[in-house]
């Protein structure tokens, strides 16, 4: 199969970061204006919380962490492959909006304790179709056991006019306890000389559907392209999106504290420049590829830079340790099931990014929001 003529970005799938991220910045600069009417009730935020993945409260003995994350445009994928193939892919599309909450909300030292759910449907005949709806419940709650948290709850709206007649927009609510406080992991210890591990994707994860979704236009056979013997291009993007909280959880309990942490999702390895200090961040190892995040580089026509500025290609996150636990890091990460590699290093200098195997640099300037 050749690639199309003219390169797919992201831009052209109908998402602009450089459109968004202003919004986002105005938001946060609002959000901290408030952060005043927690002394009100005898609490504190942690300030190098904001702008992280998850914001945190202290409440004197412990931190509480919080995080809401909607799931996007995955759902779409899920119901052209039903249409195609009669099965359901619902139950890994729930593990998919859990993770995107749950993911998040670990980078800061958190455990997951509860999450809530949101399911906005078009119509209350989304609800009627059994086998779909029971797959998106069973799959909830299987990740909710993964992730050892406990399913509080939730909301489940009719919202004809708002959401489109058959479809549903599914997102997830994380709180988490960060005890005790030294578990803390804002990036405060973050420094030169420390470890990067890369833990392994399970594939595109739930970031960058809009492009494959576009991508899926010009193939032939669209979503039922043979990526690899016996794996349509469909069933490829609905591999669910792994859950990195039992490596959290287990490198705690081995006495590994990480230094900081980085779910790689939108904006993809840029996401390694999310911290404010101003260090060096020095790949020399290189995670391979998923078939899908391959097939996607190769049929988008993208080059390494473009890949790797919106994809995780093949890394879903990174935990930042210091030297002596890397290798430790990495394995108590396979030993969780999940494939890692002591990938890079810290140093000092400039803000930076450098992913030495594919000649890539990444600077300040290419990730305006943190």
């Amino acid at each position: 199969m050749t690639s199309p003529a003219a390169p797919l970005t992201y831009d052209q799938a109908g998402v602009n970061y450089d459109l968004i991220d202003p919004l986002k910045i105005t938001a946060q600069r609002a959000a901290a204006a408030t952060a005043s009417h927690l002394a009100g009730h005898g609490f504190s935020e942690v300030k190098a919380s904001r702008g992280e993945s998850a914001y945190v409260v202290d409440v004197g003995p412990f931190y509480i962490a919080s995080i809401v994350e909607c799931l996007g445009t995955k759902t779409l994928v899920a119901d052209e492959m039903a249409k195609l193939t009669g099965k359901s892919f619902f139950a890994g599309i729930a593990q998919d909006t859990i993770a995107m909450a749950v993911n998040d909300l670990i980078t800061v030292g958190a455990t997951p304790l509860v999450v809530q759910a949101y399911w906005a449907a078009g119509g209350s005949d989304w609800f009627g179709d059994a086998q779909r709806a029971q797959a998106l419940v069973a799959g909830w709650k299987a990740a909710c056991d993964t992730c050892q948290v406990a399913w509080g709850g939730g909301e489940t709206p009719a919202l004809a006019g708002i959401v489109e007649d058959g479809r549903i927009d599914l997102a997830a609510s994380c709180t988490g306890l960060i005890n005790p406080k030294e578990r803390l992991s804002v990036g405060d210890k973050l420094g030169a000389g420390d470890a990067i591990v890369l833990l392994a994707s399970s594939g595109i994860h739930a970031n960058g559907l809009s492009l494959a979704r576009k991508l899926a236009e010009r193939l032939p056979q669209g979503y039922l392209t043979e990526i690899e013997p016996g794996l349509s291009y469909g069933e490829a993007l609905l591999a669910p999106t792994a859950l990195y909280s039992p490596v959290t959880e287990a490198l705690w309990k081995a006495g590994i504290a990480p230094h900081y942490c980085a779910n790689i999702t939108g904006h993809g390895w840029r996401k390694l420049l999310r911290h404010p200090s101003q260090l060096t961040y020095r790949i020399h190892t290189v995670p391979p590829k998923t078939a899908v995040l391959d097939f996607i580089q190769q049929q988008a026509g993208q080059d390494d830079r473009e890949a790797y500025s919106t994809l995780n290609m093949g890394a879903g996150f990174a935990i930042f340790v210091k030297a002596d636990d890397a290798e430790r890091t990495a394995q108590v990460a396979r030993d969780c099931g999940i494939a890692a590699w002591v990938a890079g290093t810290v140093e000092a200098g400039e803000k930076q990014l450098l992913i030495e195997p594919l000649n890539i640099r990444f600077s300040e300037d290419d990730l305006a929001l943190r």
